[in-house]
């Protein structure tokens, strides 16, 4: 195999799965947070449909939800290694209950079933919200890369909740952290071409197929009400953003779409392996934005 040919497959591996090995993770855990022992929760009859369900700590009471979906270009991705090492202690040391979530992946699966598995996920914690602690009248999706396509897209088609016996109220808001195929045709065309096979995998060729996944273009109301939009400096990541931004600003939802440091391959994967880290600034924008959401008074 030729060298440029190992190094493209090299990128190629570290953009779509953006995990976190266990010295970052050592790295972005500050010591004093001490990681809560998930509990492990089928949704669906699938290996791959499973949660884990962080606790909260402290809470006196049944506690607000944070449901995250990981990345990994819909193909690669485990809820245990694709989140930043401080992020479960973080929120729940905050009082939120914290689920991770895994689903089906292509090839074996499509992006449509994708976005069902992170639905019905979200209905199954509702359902079984008091025996699990959660008041379910305060929940936050949230997620990274591909897991934030598929958040938005849950956020923005209402037939996948409602599929899984919710509405998009059930959803106080979303956080989307550094996503760029929010508009899968503009994608296709103008995204990183080290990026279209995977592309192609996920979105296939078909026009029709590639708009009803492109959340941009299903921004039309009903939404979510409230969304944090956080990119890195990558042309297409803030491209794709701010288009995302502006159609659910246009359709009456409350938007912010805010930048954070890091370029390219590098801040893609430190935006997630880094938030719940004290010292990183997305951490703060983050918290603030989801205790006005919720209405949580510290």
């Amino acid at each position: 195999m030729k060298e440029r040919d190992v190094r493209r497959n090299l990128i190629l591996a570290a953009l779509a799965a953006a995990v976190v090995t266990a010295p970052a993770l050592a790295r972005y855990a500050p010591a004093t947070q001490v990681a809560p022992v998930p509990r492990e929760i089928a949704y669906g009859a699938d290996p791959l449909q499973r949660l884990d369900l962080y606790p909260a700590r402290g809470a006196a009471g049944p506690a607000p939800l944070i449901v995250f979906v990981h990345g990994g270009g819909w193909r690669q991705g485990d809820k245990r290694n694709a989140t930043g090492g401080g992020m479960a202690p973080h929120f729940t040391g905050r009082g939120l209950a914290f689920a991770s979530v895994n689903y089906r992946l292509v090839p074996d699966a499509t992006v449509e079933d994708q976005a069902q598995d992170v639905a019905d996920a979200i209905g199954y914690l509702f359902r079984h919200a008091r025996a699990l602690g959660i008041d379910a009248s305060r929940i936050v999706l949230a997620g990274h890369s591909a897991g934030a396509h598929l958040s938005a897209l849950v956020a923005t088609d209402p037939r996948y909740l409602k599929r899984a016996g919710l509405g998009l109220d059930q959803l106080d808001g979303v956080v989307l952290l550094d996503g760029a195929a929010y508009d899968v045709p503009a994608q296709r065309q103008d995204g990183p071409r080290i990026m279209q096979r995977i592309y192609a995998q996920a979105f296939g060729d078909d026009p029709v197929r590639q708009r009803a996944l492109s959340p941009t273009l299903q921004a039309a109301a009903p939404n979510a009400p409230a969304f944090l939009i956080l990119h890195v400096d990558r042309d297409d990541g803030k491209r794709q953003s701010d288009a995302l931004g502006a159609a659910l600003t246009r359709a009456g939802a409350s938007v912010s779409v805010e930048a954070l440091a890091g370029k390219g391959l590098r801040g893609h994967m430190a935006i997630n392996r880094s938030l719940g880290d004290a010292d990183y600034p997305g951490t703060a924008i983050v918290d603030a934005w989801i205790d006005r959401t919720l209405g949580v008074r510290r």
